[in-house]
Formats: C-alpha cells, structure tokens, sequence
C-alpha cells in the first residue's frame, strides 16, 4: 500500500518499548521491585555497584522473555550475551548499563493489529533483556536535585521494531496492541502512569523516493494520548524545518504535555558512542529447548490463537474477532454470554450478535461511565439473556430492553427468565404476535398512502421504506420488522 502522504512527505516511524517484567525481584539482585517506596529503600549492594558486588541473572525474567518470544513468533536464542553499555548519568551508579547488543535473546517477530477495518504487521528486530537505571529527581521549588536509585535494576525487555510505521494512529495502534499482549501473558502491568511500559518513538519523514530522513528519538512516551500528540508535533515540526531549508540533527527529545511541543534534550549518540563490550561478570545465557516447551505449556491461549479461534468456531468476522480479544477479561465475558444467549445449534448467529451488542451499546455505556469490562453493570450472563430475547424476537425495542437491564435491580438470578419477562411487561415491550391485526394495520397504511404505493410499484425502493416506518410506527414499534416487510411485500404485489 502506498504510504499516506502529509504535505508531500513520507513518514516513517519505529519503536523501542521499555516493558517492566513483573518479577518480584531485581534482574541481577534481590532487591525488591515494588512501586512505590521510599526512595533509595530498595537499593541493595549489587545495585549500588559497590566494590567486590557480582550480578546474578533473575531466571523468572529470562522465564519473561521467553513467554513475549513464543507470543510474537520470533526466534528465541539458545545463546545470548549480556554486555556493557557504557555512559556517564548521575542516577547509574556503574557507569554502565547491563545490556544484550550482539546476541539478544529474542530475535524477529511480529505485532499484527487493525487500523479502522484495514489489518496491519509491524516487524520486529528484537528484544533485549537490560537493566533500568535510577531516577534523578528535580525539586525546582528548593532548588535542589537528588538520586533514586530504586529504579536500579529493575528487569526490562526492550522491544524494538523495524521502522514500519507511517502516521500517528499507525503508531498508537502498534503499541495498545503492543500493551494488550504483554500484559495478557503476564510478563508486565502494563502501568504506564508508573513506568511499567515505556514508549520511545523515532520520527524521521522524507519526501518519496528518496533515502530514510534524519530520525529524532522522543524518549519516555508514557500514555497514549500524549504519544499520538507528540508524534504529530515533531511531523509537523521536522517538516517546517526541512522546507525552511535546515537539515535535521539527530537528537533525543522529550514531549510537554503543558505546551504540545517536544524539545531537545541532547544529541543522540549511536552504538559506537557506548563502546559495548561482553559483560565478563555474566557467562552467556543458555535457553534449552525444554525450558522453551515448559513456558509455552504454562501459558494460557494467546490473543492471535483466540481471535483465530473466535473466526473459526463463532464464524466471527476478523475484525470482531481482534476487538473481543483486547483483554482475557472482554474474551470470556464474550464466550460466557454466548453459552447463556441459546443452544449450540445457533451458537453462530448468536455469537454475532453478542458480539454486536458488546461492541454497540455496552462499549458506549462502559465508555461514558468511565468503566472497564470487569466493571459492567451487566454481566454476561445478563446480556446473554437480552440477546436470546432479541433473536428469538421477544421484545419488541431490543435497545429499550437494554436500558431497562441497566436500570434494573434483580432480587436474584435464578428465576432471571420470570424477572425479564415481567420487565418486558412493565416497560410495554411485549412484541405484536397477531397477524390478524398487523395485517389490518398493513392494509390501514396501504390505503392512506396511494402514492408510496404507486412509487414503489414504479420501481422506487425509498417509497417501501416509508410504508414500513408508517406501519412500525402505528403498531407503536411492535411489530416484527421481518414479518411487516414479507406481508408488506405480499400484498403491494397482489
């Protein structure tokens, strides 16, 4: 597909993300991990770098990166090497970073989502186990700075992507996607807010044809709306720069929420600036087979199988199937409402219209309430029942009866069947099931509307249209919308 074009340029996006592993312990220590504490509490020797300290490698986050390996369909390394990433920063103590440059453990892969209706594959060059650094705090209102170093050695897995990436919405879809997967096999959180999964995006644009730009890195993107914003700008940003007539400088930047804008924040540096050599603290890292085949044992059904899954046995279309499998906890509220929506032998129709409520109306009312799926105040079990009343045309206004569920409060779910039917009652939602009288109600609209009738029978389809809205509309939205059209059809062609 040709590559959309903003003021005759070509952009090009890549991704490196910073995925916390939610190990309970340091990737070369046992100091603890968790967020929050007083600063400088959970330092230990080894991530303060004191003399005569040696790292010990964490199996759990090695366990990690193995898990995302099996998940994105990449090579995992039998043999990896950690190194040294040399630099100079106040918050890491060492004086380097223990890293994979070389020989990373996991290799190749990829990231399938959908943008609109249109699917997507983002490659993958790798992921890396590392260590995180420290974090240097500013107080601007005493004027002082200081050094936590509770961050020290914090297990992450850098993920980096091949530069596949052309607009904004390209780029956020690749990460929630990115976010759902990590945080559905379990290796991460997925708190943003907290550190846990770190966005850096690298931005360059060129104009078709010609070599890949200039990229500039914007660091620490660490929500959604402000990645989207902060690519946006620094697009705009670049290209006014190039058609002014300056040439780009590769640079790291940071993006203010306050302003919209990002800022540079220091030059880049290549590899070469780190001078990487192999850590000689740390042999070479050894995955065997059997240690693979154990991990992909313990982990539960992946969202790519599921979607698959939910294609074939649910004949959902794919783009269905993609969004029902953003989270485990959306999946099995959608399998648990299509067990309670009718028999097996319907599980298809039913499983479509499940999934049309589910995306419809219930993400609208989750949407405006501010929850989540965990959250709803209708459970599976509930809109299983409201879609075995829709498709066995029980109710004469299904969204009517969906607004009641949501107002009502049930005494218990085991007489749920008795409950409905009288709110159904209550609410006047009782169907028209007399053919009798919808038939003398067909015949009252055919004769009070001789010029639809004559339009429609001049070949103009709107005419029919009208005829049925007039009919739905004296049966007081009862009647089945089916049964008016064949009886409707019947006798305008009698």
């Amino acid at each position: 597909m040709t590559a959309k074009l903003i003021h005759g340029y070509e952009v090009v996006i890549g991704f490196e993300t910073h995925t916390q592993l939610a190990t309970q312990s340091k990737i070369f220590s046992r100091a603890a991990t968790a967020f929050g504490a007083e600063p400088n509490t959970q330092a230990c020797a080894v991530d303060l770098a004191l003399p005569g300290t040696l790292p010990v490698m964490n199996r759990e986050a090695v366990a990690c990166a193995i898990k995302l390996g099996l998940a994105l369909g990449s090579h995992i390394a039998e043999k990896s090497i950690f190194a040294r990433k040399n630099y100079f920063y106040p918050d890491l103590p060492k004086g380097y970073q223990i890293s994979q440059f070389e020989i990373p453990v996991v290799q190749g892969g990829e990231v399938s989502f959908f943008l609109g209706d249109e699917k997507k594959t983002v490659r993958l060059v790798r992921a890396h186990l590392e260590e995180d650094a420290g974090k240097s705090l500013h107080e601007d209102f005493i004027g002082q700075s200081g050094i936590d170093l509770n961050r020290a050695g914090t297990p992450l897995l850098e993920i980096v992507t091949e530069p596949d990436m052309s607009s904004s919405e390209e780029a956020v879809a690749y990460a929630k996607e990115l976010h759902k997967i990590v945080t559905w096999i379990g290796i991460c959180d997925g708190n943003m807010q907290e550190g846990s999964f770190r966005c850096d995006a690298n931005v360059s644009v060129r104009k078709p044809g010609q070599p890949l730009g200039t990229r500039r890195e914007i660091k620490n993107l660490n929500s959604f709306k402000f990645m989207q914003q902060a690519i946006d700008y620094e697009i705009r940003w670049q290209i006014e720069q190039i058609e002014d007539g300056h040439a780009i400088q590769q640079a790291t930047v940071l993006f203010d929420p306050d302003t919209g804008e990002t800022r540079a924040m220091r030059t880049k540096e290549d590899a070469a600036d780190y001078r990487y050599f192999p850590d000689p603290d740390l042999p070479p890292l050894h995955i065997s087979e059997r240690w693979i085949e154990e991990q992909r044992a313990q982990m539960a059904e992946l969202p790519r199988a599921m979607a698959a899954r939910f294609v074939a046995d649910y004949g959902l279309p794919e783009y269905d199937a993609n969004t029902l499998t953003q989270s485990q906890s959306m999946a099995s509220y959608f399998e648990d409402a299509v067990k309670l929506a009718g028999p097996k032998e319907q599980e298809k129709p039913l499983a479509k219209m499940v999934a049309n409520w589910m995306m419809g109306e219930l993400s609208a009312t989750l949407n405006s309430r501010g929850l989540d799926i965990t959250q709803s105040p209708i459970g599976p079990g509930l809109l299983g029942m409201h879609v075995h009343y829709v498709f066995n045309q029980k109710v004469s206004n299904p969204k009517a009866l969906f607004k009641a569920l949501l107002e009502a409060e049930f005494q218990s779910f085991d007489n749920l069947v008795e409950q409905i039917d009288a709110l159904v009652k209550a609410k006047d939602l009782t169907p028209m099931n007399d053919s009798g009288a919808l038939e003398k109600i067909i015949d009252e609209v055919i004769a009070a509307n001789a010029d639809n009738v004559a339009q429609f029978r001049a070949g103009k389809d709107k005419a029919f249209n009208a005829l049925v809205g007039q009919i739905m509309k004296a049966s007081k939205g009862k009647a089945n919308p089916t049964q008016v059209n064949e009886l409707l059809r019947a006798k305008l062609a009698g």
